[in-house]
């Protein structure tokens, strides 16, 4: 029998109220927060299942005070806001019928059940809120400890219930796994096929939260060899996946955090045409969609770091520069500076307003920008060469 270490979580006293308005026999932790605890990795969501139904949960907790938002009431969540944070309280489910993108269920009272319908081994680990005892009814733990991602059950049918399983079977693989489980494997590879039918934006999310962890490179090469890649990002390449893993190696080396739409941008191939397309077709948001797409008509190594950044901005002149290989302490450590040369000082000199006074000042800041940024003084003697000419 196995107990959850007593993080520092599990102490809080929010909690343990919450705990103790839906009576102690009725919540189980379960999920992310007593897997990752398992592993001593930082806890960040805190999930607990009950046997209560949705609408006593709510009324339980507003009548001790609790407030609650019914973020997935159809299916049974229920967010309640601590004051350390929220947690989603859900009812214990089963699965009535499934499309592959959306399932009906039903409410249930039977925890093994409830565990059932769930996705992977190390997922379906519940927690004692009070002895921290966990209950464990498909061998989660074995795999925790193997590091290997397996499905509950039959593998094919927990994807056919939710085509998106494929994809977060490989996150978790890249997140977790040591040790492959060929099955699960096989299946994806299998019906690959099938996320054709979900939603952009689910298969979106996925990517960004796959390409964001620390050691991608070997399950993004595996989901390639297998075509489950090809099916939601064919415009990959054998070219994209060697330059994820050298700008994998640049962050490592520079010692720069992982970003998921740096990474992004590195496996598709360098046309701003292609980034359109992939951002229009998966739903990214504007921004998104505007960096990737400049990150796309990246050249050869930028020659001048400071002007890079002067002209772009930190974030995109980092991730170009990253992308090339190159060191970029240096551009964070910089104090961007500010023009010295207003348009009105142009027209004091008797230039008329209009687009002379344009070009005169950014003839003077491209001269600037060249020599270096000098002060307000050397600015003033750039503007009188340039009125002279």
């Amino acid at each position: 029998m196995a107990n959850l270490p007593a993080a520092d979580w599990t102490k809080r006293e929010d909690l343990a109220a919450l705990v103790a308005t839906l009576g102690i026999d009725n919540v189980r932790w379960v999920g992310g927060a007593v897997r990752d605890t398992l592993l001593g990795m930082p806890v960040k969501d805190i999930d607990a299942a009950t046997t209560l139904l949705p609408e006593v949960v709510i009324e339980r907790l507003n009548a001790a005070g609790i407030r609650t938002v019914p973020t997935g009431i159809d299916h049974g969540t229920i967010t309640a806001l601590l004051d350390h944070g929220p947690v989603e309280v859900t009812t214990l489910r089963k699965d009535v019928s499934t499309d592959g993108r959306r399932a009906t269920v039903a409410f249930a009272s039977d925890w093994r059940e409830d565990a059932a319908r769930r996705d992977f081994t190390i997922n379906a680990l519940y927690a004692h809120p009070k002895t921290l005892e966990i209950t464990d009814y498909f061998d989660g733990l074995a795999d925790l400890e193997a590091r290997r991602v397996r499905f509950i059950g039959d593998a094919r049918e927990r994807i056919r219930e939710d085509h998106l399983r494929i994809l977060r079977y490989y996150r978790f693989q890249a997140r977790f796994g040591s040790l492959l489980d060929g099955e699960g494997e096989e299946a994806c590879a299998e019906l690959a096929s099938t996320l054709k039918g979900l939603s952009r934006e689910r298969v979106a999310s996925e990517l960004l939260l796959l390409l964001g962890l620390p050691e991608p490179v070997e399950t993004i090469e595996r989901m390639h060899a297998r075509g489950v890649l090809p099916v939601v990002l064919p415009e990959v390449t054998s070219d994209g996946l060697a330059a994820l893993a050298s700008l994998i190696d640049s962050e490592k080396q520079f010692d720069v955090e992982p970003s998921a739409l740096r990474r992004f941008a590195a496996v598709l191939p360098t046309e701003s045409r292609t980034a359109e397309t992939v951002a229009a077709r998966l739903r990214l948001s504007t921004n998104q969609r505007k960096h990737l797409v400049r990150l796309a008509r990246r050249g050869a190594a930028p020659d001048n770091p400071y002007a890079l950044t002067y002209r772009e901005g930190l974030d995109v002149a980092r991730d170009l520069l990253l992308l090339a290989g190159q060191p970029v302490a240096e551009i964070e450590a910089w104090e961007i500076p500010v023009f010295p040369l207003k348009g009105g000082q142009i027209v004091e000199r008797g230039v008329a307003a209009g687009p002379e006074v344009a070009r005169v000042l950014q003839a003077v800041e491209a001269r600037w920008i060249a020599e270096g940024f000098p002060d307000a003084g050397c600015v003033a003697a750039l503007l009188d060469e340039e009125l002279a000419s």
